[in-house]
């Protein structure tokens, strides 16, 4: 599913147009982008968790060359499903 299939799912499912829907996920993605800069975990229970992970540097091998080279440090988003996707799931 991507972002305009998204849109138009919210909009069956709610009742909104899609406009509004549109206005409304993006809104939602603004605001956990926003809360995971500041640091913050984004928890929607039922749904799951939006937290900052601080990927350490490491050295890899470069594919082409076979010769070492190091990856620095950076921040990753991570999402953890909450109980109720998971029971959905299995």
């Amino acid at each position: 599913m991507n972002k305009s299939e998204l849109i138009n799912a919210i909009s069956e499912k709610s009742g909104l147009s899609k406009a509004d829907s549109k206005k409304a996920l993006d809104g939602v993605i603004e605001a956990v982008t926003d809360a995971l800069k500041a640091g913050d975990k984004v928890a929607l229970v039922g749904f799951g968790t939006f937290s900052v992970f601080e990927r350490p540097e490491r050295t890899v091998t470069n594919p082409r060359t076979q010769q070492p080279m190091v990856c620095a440090a950076k921040k990753v988003a991570k999402f953890k499903a909450g109980a109720d996707i998971e029971n959905a799931l299995n």
